[in-house]
């Protein structure tokens, strides 16, 4: 397609959480972004995250996607992304229509759909999870009595670890799917079906790349440290950046390549969760776009650069992007993410001991969700944790450190809140 105007414009699909901060970097390189709202109301979830002023017209799909495509056309755009996971393929459609880098959308809903991303996978020789997608108890019921011990039950379709049942014996099973099934995900989508996988046992790893025409780049590594707390079992307590190089790290990304090749992953930024079991690797989901959780910030901090910066580079400097593509980084300095836990809930007067936490020598930077005189939750998932902390620095034993004194800090102490109403 064509346009009337020479200016440059790239467009974002839902540009919240942390793909709220991709505008101000493309504006930094003389890119113009227009934002794209796949839906006339943003869920509340993301509403707070979205920043109207960073983009020079809001698009509002309304279902016609032609209408759409008109609109961003007279942008004359340079690319198309999603910014969250309900994104995805929506963003496939258009940058198909608009003959933009796309990863297309032969295989938009295998990835969104983890039943089907984990069967693709395994179809292409890659070994996977077992599991089943129940529409009904007693089919869940008896493939469960083939498969005991312990399993895991979530949305087919979700984010931010909403919706997920650890499960060890049966009744525990028919519980979370009476919970799931027919209800909604923190996306609005309703639970038509329930995906049950196998637990995987292993260290939970993250690998976020970026590609551009099938070269895949990888920005970052992480290990994720879990935790049980507030009656949940592994609640993502936060992650330590690896090195590029190390056994693990060759294993848990010779695994992601053949992921995205697997999916049709070609261009634009992928977040792979792995399990890096006794058997090696094993996939738990790939989103087709940006890390979410902030984890660019402690990642440009440690490395120079983070996946957003390479998102950029492959729109707005392919040219640059193909000439370092396959380099590996480095890491400059060592950092760790450390997600508050609150074990309490009300309104919140105050965090008492945050300058304690602020004065820490690693502290890099705090992202709050909750600040005083708003309503603070027991954290369960990701969408609860109050406050993350980066922390950076170029000795690991200072981050180590930090870390665990953080964690010593984080509890009941660490929030003042009054009675629950």
């Amino acid at each position: 397609m064509t346009s009337n105007t020479d200016r440059r414009a790239m467009v974002i699909v839902d540009a919240f959480a942390s793909a709220r901060c991709l505008a101000p970097l493309f504006r930094a390189r003389g890119v113009d972004c227009v934002h794209v709202q796949s839906t006339p109301t943003i869920p509340d979830v993301y509403a707070p995250s979205f920043h109207p002023d960073d983009f020079i017209a809001n698009i509002v799909h309304d279902g016609d996607v032609a209408a759409t495509v008109a609109a961003i056309d007279a942008h004359a755009p340079i690319g198309l992304l999603p910014g969250i996971e309900r994104a995805v393929m929506l963003a496939d459609e258009l940058s198909e229509e608009l003959g933009l880098p796309t990863n297309g959308t032969a295989q938009s809903l295998t990835r969104r759909d983890k039943f089907r991303m984990i069967e693709t996978a395994r179809a292409a020789g890659i070994p996977g999870t077992e599991q089943l997608l129940a529409t009904d108890a007693e089919t869940l019921l008896d493939w469960y009595g083939r498969n005991p011990g312990r399993v895991v039950l979530k949305p087919v379709s979700s984010a931010g670890n909403d919706g997920i049942f650890f499960c060890d014996d049966t009744d525990q099973v028919r519980a979370a799917f009476g919970k799931l099934h027919g209800t909604h995900s923190v996306l609005g989508q309703e639970n038509q079906a329930v995906l049950a996988q196998e637990y995987l046992v292993g260290s939970e790893c993250i690998v976020n790349t970026v590609s551009l025409h099938g070269r895949h780049h990888v920005t970052d590594i992480w290990k994720m440290h879990h935790l049980s707390a507030n009656g949940v079992r592994d609640l993502p307590a936060g992650a330590e950046l690896m090195p590029r190089h190390g056994t693990d790290q060759e294993a848990l990304v010779e695994h992601t390549l053949l992921v995205l090749d697997a999916l049709g992953i070609r261009n634009g930024p992928a977040h792979t969760e792995l399990k890096l079991t006794p058997k090696g690797p094993r996939l738990v989901e790939t989103g087709a776009r940006v890390c979410g959780a902030d984890v660019h910030v402690p990642a440009g901090d440690a490395i120079g650069e983070s996946q957003l910066d390479w998102t950029v580079d492959a729109y707005a400097d392919p040219e640059r992007f193909a000439q370092r593509w396959d380099g590996d980084y480095e890491l400059l300095k060592h950092a760790r993410i450390v997600n508050m836990v609150s074990p309490v809930e009300g309104d919140l007067i105050d965090y008492p001991q945050l300058a304690d936490l602020q004065g820490l020598e690693s502290f890099h930077e705090a992202v709050f969700r909750v600040t005083p005189g708003n309503r603070i939750n027991r954290s369960v998932d990701d969408w609860t944790f109050p406050l993350r902390v980066f922390l950076t620095h170029e000795t690991e034993s200072t981050v180590v450190r930090d870390c665990t004194s953080a964690r010593y800090l984080d509890g009941h102490g660490f929030y003042a809140v009054s009675a629950t109403s």
